[in-house]
């Protein structure tokens, strides 16, 4: 076990986090929900940061079609559960916080002990349950996605903050079949830089620094190397956050 103080000095030393902001950081708690190209590189900086818990929730094994993008597993991973062999990095990491793995796909009414919800799931059905658990028990949910050369990070908290949106005031509905990864493929670093943007915007809303992308979109570009935010307002006819 490494000294605390020694371990978190340089975010101590930020007036935005401190002492104080690394003490929330060890007494927060996350779930999250993907265990592949945006969840391992969200959880590796959630872990470093000293996040007292993170539970890993994943369905899938390590196969070495991940290996282009999922840098957190190895050739030697390829079979394993991927929340085991995380979850196994993460500890290594940092022996001081809780890892608590489900080995499975999150359904609804699925209960999760995370205060925050961040979604690094692959699919838009997991995304909508998640949105309304989100909702409905006031949590905050981090979400980002990535596709091609493109991604896209945003933090919805329509039930704790009134008049801010949730993800299906943005997506409504389910797009065509086809739109994922796995058809349309994917860069490898736009995954990590997806997944440490919604790491980064998991430590602004656990110790109040900054401004968290609430209400707001942010969306980047690889292939131009652009990125840019965009307002993402609540839906009035939105029947999943307005009239719930």
């Amino acid at each position: 076990m490494t000294d605390f103080l020694e371990r978190h000095k340089r975010h101590i030393l930020l007036k935005e986090i401190g002492g104080p902001g690394v003490q929330k950081l060890a007494g927060a708690s996350v779930c999250l929900i993907g265990a592949g190209a945006l969840g391992g590189p969200c959880a590796l900086y959630l872990a470093a940061a000293g996040i007292g818990q993170i539970e890993l929730i994943d369905d899938d094994v390590v196969e070495a079609s991940n290996l282009q993008r999922q840098v957190q597993f190895k050739e030697a991973d390829i079979g394993q559960a991927k929340t085991d062999v995380l979850a196994r990095q993460l500890k290594a990491m940092n022996s001081d916080i809780d890892i608590r793995t489900h080995r499975g796909r999150f359904e609804e009414g699925m209960s999760l002990t995370g205060d925050i919800l961040i979604d690094a799931c692959d699919n838009f059905q997991t995304r909508f349950s998640l949105n309304k658990l989100a909702h409905r028990t006031r949590r905050v949910l981090v979400h980002g996605a990535a596709t091609g050369w493109q991604g896209q990070v945003s933090v919805f908290a329509s039930g704790r903050d009134k008049g801010a949106p949730c993800y299906r005031c943005w997506v409504p509905e389910a797009p065509d079949e086809g739109e994922d990864c796995e058809t349309l493929g994917v860069v490898g670093p736009v995954t990590g830089l997806i997944g440490t943007r919604m790491a980064l915007e998991t430590l602004k809303v656990i110790t109040g620094a900054g401004e968290p992308l609430i209400g707001r979109l942010w969306l980047l570009d690889g292939l131009s190397g652009q990125s840019r935010l965009v307002s993402l307002p609540q839906d009035p006819a939105c029947p999943h956050c307005v009239s719930v």
